[in-house]
């Protein structure tokens, strides 16, 4: 462009007049502004991510963790509890030693049975339903992905020929995301049963969730690879597994606020501790257990099992052991 512009110049300067010259040259640098604008559009348009799920609350930095001592202890009537989820003023919780899935009043503490027959899970996934909702669990003691719905029935087996299920996330309207530590693999399950190899090659993987485009999952077996991601791409494909946060020993459940941020369950030793990122500001490059904001530094032994409420009370126990805590995470005022 600038070869042209001296073109100009010199034939304006071999018997141009002066107006022609200037108002050549104007010509031309609103054309060269003009092409630069539209180059920039469309590089934009091409790095963009996908928008994401926008955040409905803003939750505030800590000035440090929260101990032992700030927990509050809800209820320690279910005798060995593992996975369980947040919903609508009560948390669904599953029990190895009875096979049985309790409800629990996220207030008072109040426990009543809601239903008898899945075996074990690690995390348990609601969804809202015209009639009411249905709770999906990946048991991996039969390798089973239980179905159970708000009128109590039986849990119905949707699929039993999973290896070791451990983690659950919402792919589509039909599919499920499940992680399997015994094929350290991520396996799509159909609500017809049909299954579908999605990863391979983890470390035994555990939590798992979906953010808009994203999927972060947890890998339990690997401090180096404590939480990776992939996309899930417009026409149905799935990126390569990339970096998200490194340096995490025993990552075991991932859960994401309302604020936007991915709350996850490690270990430091033996100890259970929960920590916050924002996921955005780790995609590409990744980041470490230095950037990671430490939520709950406690004395429960790890693993942990976490959730999160609507409102960001964090609720976790240690697993299988009967002593479910909360606490209120800092939230701006609105």
């Amino acid at each position: 462009m600038l070869r042209v512009v001296a073109k100009m110049v010199k034939t304006a300067k071999d018997g141009v007049k002066l107006p022609m010259r200037i108002a050549l040259l104007l010509l031309v640098i609103q054309l060269t502004l003009f092409t630069w604008a539209q180059e920039a559009t469309s590089t934009s348009d091409s790095e963009s991510p996908a928008a994401e799920p926008a955040a409905t609350v803003s939750s505030l930095d800590l000035e440090s963790p929260f101990l032992q001592s700030d927990l509050e202890l809800l209820v320690g009537n279910v005798q060995r509890p593992n996975g369980f989820v947040w919903h609508d003023g009560s948390l669904y919780t599953i029990c190895n030693g009875d096979w049985t899935i309790y409800k629990i009043d996220d207030q008072t503490g109040d426990t009543i049975t809601f239903v008898f027959g899945a075996r074990d899970g690690n995390m348990l996934h609601i969804d809202d339903t015209d009639a009411g909702f249905d709770i999906w669990v990946p048991d991996p003691e039969v390798g089973a992905l239980w179905k159970v719905d708000q009128r109590r029935a039986a849990p119905a087996a949707i699929t039993a020929e999973l290896e070791s299920p451990w983690g659950i996330a919402r792919l589509d309207s039909s599919r499920f995301l499940i992680t399997d530590t015994q094929i350290n693999g991520i396996i799509a399950v159909g609500e017809d049963g049909d299954r579908t190899e999605v990863q391979s090659q983890l470390r035994a993987p555990t939590g798992i969730v979906k953010q808009g485009q994203y999927v972060y999952v947890a890998n339990g077996g690997s401090a180096r690879r404590g939480i990776e991601y992939f996309s899930v791409e417009a026409d149905g494909l799935y990126s390569s597994i990339k970096p998200l946060v490194s340096g995490l020993q025993n990552t075991t459940n991932l859960a994401l606020g309302n604020d936007g941020k991915l709350y996850f369950a490690y270990a430091l030793g033996t100890r259970g501790v929960i920590g916050r990122i924002d996921p955005s500001l780790c995609l590409g490059a990744g980041c470490s257990g230095d950037d990671v904001e430490l939520v709950v530094f406690s004395d429960i032994p790890a693993p942990l099992a976490i959730t999160l409420s609507e409102d960001m009370r964090l609720f976790l126990h240690s697993r299988y052991r009967p002593e479910i805590y909360w606490l209120q995470l800092p939230v701006e005022s609105t």
